[in-house]
């Protein structure tokens, strides 16, 4: 009986947990079907990230400058295999996105990384020294119910690259230490704890979720935001570690940056995407798995195809990453050079040089605005996927636009979050395929039905 009423009290005080850490919000299984949580951009209206004093020129010099640096590390992660797979700045990474972490939960802002595989937070114990400036309270494992060093003999453990993984032998826990292109840096125990996401429609806890507790924290990250959240391929990704809860899919819809509201990112069933428009390619990884690599055959300016020269290098392997994470869409420099040829002859306008250097092809905005649509079709291995003005060039200043590609000069050819504007693209880990659609992605409200709703903040702005 004392047993019994142990058992009671500790089911009670569990519960109660549950109410005043999350009021009004019911848990809701997770295995009901997919569920969609919003994201922001950092440059959003509604991120905390965003520099309110910066003015277009900076911001879009931001871009140009961080897609450009996360191509040449990427291109560098590729070529060094003792190199951690993963962005080269976590802070620089376009979108947001909220979770919580733990029970009792503690809600965290972090970066949401395609281009990388693990999540990791700061974590208390964390002298000043040793973490960067963090406004938010640090996450303190101690606190939580449900946390978990993993062992060193762990599996789960194993998936950390080999360079990026150490054993505490005085107490066989798990370390893991990443080190990104800027030369910033995470180090902290691999650990497994609940992950839930949360509306007004419910809270969807994910037990056992892996994540990286940093200890040792530094570079050039940002005071707003605790860590990154791995989307890529690989096996700690968030995605992987979903698995069969998400049937290995989700998909986001990217709102244009005029707009004020979040974008929509998708998980399961939710994610499926539906109809005619709906075209599909595959994708392949490299030795990581965490970079989906399409293969990009050709594209089109009107009339006019112009063949990627990468082609045959591309074989099973892809020629051109696809990463939400990266504002501009980056070509080899010689097929980019014949695409802004075919381009300057379709609008026949006078180009202007972008005084900081960063945009390749620019036009007076007072002229360039009454322009008719230029059609441009990305060729994909199995998918035409026509890109419209919007895609294509972007306001950099109050008298320039500018086009949203450019060369990489030596890095790798990447397939930018400005292309994917007012599209819905799905991602099938288990199909190895990613699917296009065009749509009017304000328009793509959450589903009120069995489907449980997540609320959080990736990308959006």
């Amino acid at each position: 009986m004392a047993n019994n009423h142990f058992a009671i009290n500790q089911i009670a005080c569990f519960l109660f947990v549950i109410s005043c850490c999350l009021p009004f919000q019911p848990l809701v299984d997770a295995k009901l079907g997919g569920f969609t949580i919003e994201i922001i951009h950092r440059d959003s209206q509604l991120s905390p990230f965003r520099n309110h004093s910066a003015t277009v020129e900076d911001l879009s010099n931001g871009d140009a400058l961080r897609s450009i640096a996360r191509a040449n590390h990427f291109h560098q992660s590729s070529l060094d295999t003792n190199k951690i797979q993963s962005t080269v700045t976590p802070t620089g990474g376009d979108y947001l996105m909220k979770l919580s972490i733990g029970i009792p939960p503690v809600e965290v802002l972090a970066v949401a990384d395609t281009g990388s595989d693990l999540v990791w937070i700061q974590c208390e114990p964390c002298p000043q020294s040793e973490c960067y400036p963090q406004d938010a309270p640090l996450f303190n494992p101690t606190k939580s119910s449900t946390y978990a060093d993993l062992p060193c003999d762990d599996n789960l453990c194993n998936d950390l690259p080999s360079t990026s993984r150490d054993c505490s032998f005085w107490d066989n826990k798990c370390q893991y230490k990443y080190r990104y292109g800027d030369q910033s840096y995470t180090r902290g125990a691999l650990a497994t704890d609940t992950f839930t996401f949360v509306s007004t429609d419910g809270a969807a806890p994910f037990p056992n979720s892996v994540f990286g507790c940093g200890h040792n924290n530094g570079g050039t990250f940002d005071s707003r935001g605790s860590g990154v959240v791995g989307l890529g391929g690989g096996p700690l990704s968030l995605i992987s570690q979903l698995g069969s809860q998400i049937e290995q899919k989700f998909s986001y819809c990217l709102l244009p940056r005029t707009m004020t509201s979040a974008s929509k990112l998708k998980f399961g069933s939710d994610a499926i995407l539906t109809g005619p428009e709906v075209v599909s390619t595959p994708f392949s990884s490299d030795s990581s798995g965490t970079f989906y690599y399409l293969t990009l055959e050709s594209v089109s300016v009107e009339d006019k195809k112009i063949t990627n020269n990468q082609l045959a290098a591309a074989a099973d392997g892809g020629n051109i990453i696809i990463d939400s994470g990266t504002t501009l869409t980056l070509l080899e420099s010689s097929f980019y050079d014949e695409l802004e040829t075919a381009v300057k002859e379709k609008i026949q306008l006078a180009p202007v040089d972008d005084p900081r250097g960063s945009y390749s092809l620019c036009y007076d905005r007072s002229s360039f605005e009454n322009i008719p649509e230029v059609t441009l079709v990305f060729h994909f291995r199995g998918a035409d996927v026509e890109l419209k003005k919007l895609n294509l060039f972007r306001a950099i200043s109050s008298d320039l636009s500018c086009f949203t590609m450019v060369p990489t000069n030596g890095g790798k050819s990447i397939y930018g979050n400005w292309a994917q504007i007012n599209f819905q693209v799905e991602y099938d880990l288990a199909g190895k395929q990613v699917s296009f659609a065009p749509a009017d992605c304000s328009q793509l409200g959450f589903k009120q039905s069995k489907t449980m709703i997540l609320q959080c903040f990736p990308d959006a702005y």
